[in-house]
């Protein structure tokens, strides 16, 4: 599979130069070729081990950060709300 890293660099807003992008498309061909080469799995839950059931953890909130810390990698910010481009008319 063929991948754009202009259209996809464009998108995500990150600049490569040109070494950066023949590297980094060449890299995401790879990984494109090795998931395309995954078998499927049988949905039916056969690959569920009965002997160690997945216990999820609890959801305890945590305050990691400051609103001014996150907001400072925000492109724009406009009275403390991270601004985007408008989407819909």
């Amino acid at each position: 599979m063929k991948i754009d890293m202009k259209r996809l660099a464009k998108l995500s807003k990150l600049k490569f130069s040109p070494e950066e992008e023949a590297k980094f498309e060449k890299e995401m061909e790879n990984i494109v070729a090795m998931v395309e080469k995954l078998p499927d799995i049988d949905a039916s839950g056969a690959l569920i081990d009965p002997d160690n059931p997945m216990v999820m953890r609890k959801d305890v909130p945590e305050k990691k950060f400051s609103r001014e810390e996150l907001l400072k990698n925000a492109p724009d910010v406009q009275a403390g709300c991270i601004v985007v481009p408008k989407v819909v008319d």
